[in-house]
């Protein structure tokens, strides 16, 4: 049994279920999409715990070891950088939106596709603001709508971030400052994403009726809330 709990058989038997018409072929690229999501949630895991070490003062080399590669090894690959604040949450956001980049067998990550992996994270703030006052399914409808065409096939490796996407990374880390907050979440990505106005996602949000003013107002109560509830608790 593996430390997941889960088995080859059970991965088998879900792509069946869900795809119980698709041909073998169509099954192999999507149980390769599937693969590639897991690294990626993988990657993010170590990620997550190499953090935890740091703060408790490990070294690099001791890390390195941990791993099973070198001290510059370990340094490159999980040296605390763009996501290093995100929440699980919103890290999770991330994976969807390359998820949803491979889908659509897009070779870059775009606002949309952020927009996209937000929408599929409902613990999320962002998913709960969303939907608010639109239906998922009228936000989906919009976000699909507006997507550029599908390439010929899915890439396969790393999928870069277009600069409108990085941008709404720095944007997102500057909203979570601006409300005084020392984690990134879903909602300060979502605040991000507005606010880059030549991004698709900013577009789609602003033809959906939302503007970044009440945005940033709604998320701003929405967690001040929160807040005040875990504190009658």
């Amino acid at each position: 049994m593996s430390p997941l709990d889960i088995s080859l058989a059970d991965l088998i038997a879900r792509l069946d279920e869900e795809l119980p018409e698709a041909s073998e072929l169509a099954r192999i690229s999507e149980a390769r999409l599937r693969a590639q999501t897991l690294s990626d949630l993988g990657d993010q895991l170590i990620d997550h715990y190499v953090s935890k070490a740091k703060q408790t003062g490990a070294s690099w080399t001791e890390i390195g070891d941990a791993i099973g590669v070198s001290k510059q090894a370990a340094q490159q690959r999980h040296t605390p950088a763009a996501f290093e604040r995100f929440t699980n949450l919103n890290r999770h956001s991330i994976v969807l939106a390359q998820e949803a980049a491979r889908t659509h067998k897009h070779d870059f990550i775009g606002t949309e596709h952020m927009l996209l992996g937000l929408l599929g994270e409902p613990r999320g703030l962002a998913y709960q603001v969303l939907v608010a006052t639109e239906s998922e399914q009228r936000v989906r409808d919009a976000i699909r709508e507006a997507l550029p065409p599908a390439g010929k096939k899915a890439p396969r490796g790393h999928i870069a971030f277009r600069p409108e996407s990085k941008k709404a990374i720095e944007e997102a880390h500057r909203a979570s400052a601006a409300l005084g907050h020392d984690w990134v979440g879903t909602e300060h990505t979502l605040l991000g994403l507005i606010r880059v106005e030549e991004g698709l996602a900013a577009q789609i949000l602003c033809d959906l009726g939302f503007t970044s003013d009440e945005l940033h107002e709604t998320v701003r109560n929405k967690i001040a809330e929160r807040l005040a509830a875990r504190g009658n608790q």
